[in-house]
């Protein structure tokens, strides 16, 4: 199956927006993130507790919805470094918080990623402020504070 670009934003920009929405105060910070896993998705899955309910599997990128407690994110691998990147470039302006690894990306609420990543590694990134009203996913959230990597 051969999978467009707009298809690939379009299905993680649905899937973000209804996954993302206000979460807890994210009072932690990134203390003792364990080594970056790596793999298959369902490698990835396994590791996060996960079992995957595929939403795409193209050559390029392979995503599945996942539950953590009551919530829910979304999990992607991608074929290439640059496709990821690609997907991430496109996605982030619709907001939303990213743990990104090698070639795969957890997507979710702050404070479901957050735990994610204690489990899985990688490195958090935040989607645009102008698609959060009032800034409530990012650096004027509900927390009243926060990191935010760019504006």
């Amino acid at each position: 199956m051969r999978v467009t670009r707009p298809m690939l934003a379009l299905s993680g920009a649905v899937a973000i927006l209804a996954l993302t929405g206000c979460g807890g105060s994210g009072d932690k910070d990134e203390a003792a993130v364990p080594k970056e896993v790596s793999g298959s998705l369902e490698h990835i899955a396994a590791e996060a507790d996960c079992k995957p309910n595929m939403q795409t599997d193209a050559d390029t990128i392979r995503q599945a919805l996942c539950k953590k407690g009551k919530e829910k994110y979304v999990l992607a691998t991608f074929s290439t470094d640059r496709g990821q990147r690609e997907w991430l470039n496109s996605a982030k302006d619709y907001g939303g918080y990213y743990l990104v690894g090698r070639k795969w990306v957890a997507v979710g609420q702050q404070k479901t990623v957050t735990a994610l990543q204690g489990t899985l590694g990688g490195t958090m990134e935040e989607g645009s402020e102008h698609m959060n009203p009032g800034g409530s996913h990012n650096k004027n959230g509900h927390d009243g504070g926060g990191s935010s990597h760019h504006g």
